[in-house]
């Protein structure tokens, strides 16, 4: 008998989307992946790390001394999440308290990056991915830093994405109770950028940062 799909969502299966517009739009709106591997003695770990998307693979760089890059280098399987947070939900009973969220689990294996041209052309896509633009306003890395990182390339296998959106879902008991219950949405947004203590007098916010505030 085949094994179930690593990538099938069980608990509330009908918020898991399996589309890929879905899951790249969800990858695309955040920064940061919480990577997990098993180390040779079999011990866990979960490590926040950057990334960015190109197609069906996601970049992944730290220093060449990483013990997660290490590992997931030599073609372990390795599972990351991604979760963005969009409301509070709040039920007239503890219960059924929630929040609104989209996230993605996403099971497949990494290579190490070796040819310097691509990973400063990778790099290139870290800095564009956090800033759009930014990239083209900042040194490009040179090849003691390129030396100095480990870049992964994580081919995704098989991914989900699973989402909740929406009102409570109180008890039809509760609902003649005198209780405020509905959404506090969540927006992450951007403040007023603050000059480095050490910066070039007289330099502008580049027009990156300025379009990002605006």
């Amino acid at each position: 008998m085949s094994q179930p799909s690593r990538k099938q969502v069980k608990r509330v299966a009908q918020r898991g989307r399996y589309d890929q517009e879905t899951i790249h739009a969800i990858l695309d709106a955040s920064w940061i992946a919480h990577v997990s591997f098993a180390d040779t003695e079999g011990q866990p770990f979960v490590i926040p790390m950057l990334y960015a998307r190109e197609g069906d693979c996601l970049y992944l760089h730290g220093s060449i001394a990483s013990r997660l890059l290490n590992a997931v280098s030599s073609g372990i399987d390795t599972c990351l999440c991604v979760t963005l947070v969009d409301g509070l939900v709040l039920a007239r009973s503890h219960f059924h308290h929630s929040m609104n969220y989209r996230s993605v689990v996403a099971f497949g294996k990494a290579v190490t990056v070796v040819d310097p041209d691509e990973k400063a052309a990778i790099f290139v896509r870290f800095v564009d991915a956090l800033i759009p633009g930014r990239a083209g306003e900042s040194r490009a890395a040179d090849r003691n830093e390129l030396n100095a990182t480990t870049l992964l390339r994580f081919s995704i296998d098989e991914a989900s994405a699973k989402i909740r959106s929406g009102d409570p879902k109180d008890d039809p008991a509760d609902r003649a109770l005198p209780i405020w219950s509905g959404v506090v949405p969540i927006f992450q947004r951007f403040g007023e950028p603050i000059t480095a203590g050490d910066a070039s007098p007289g330099v502008e916010v580049p027009a990156s940062v300025r379009h990002l505030c605006a």
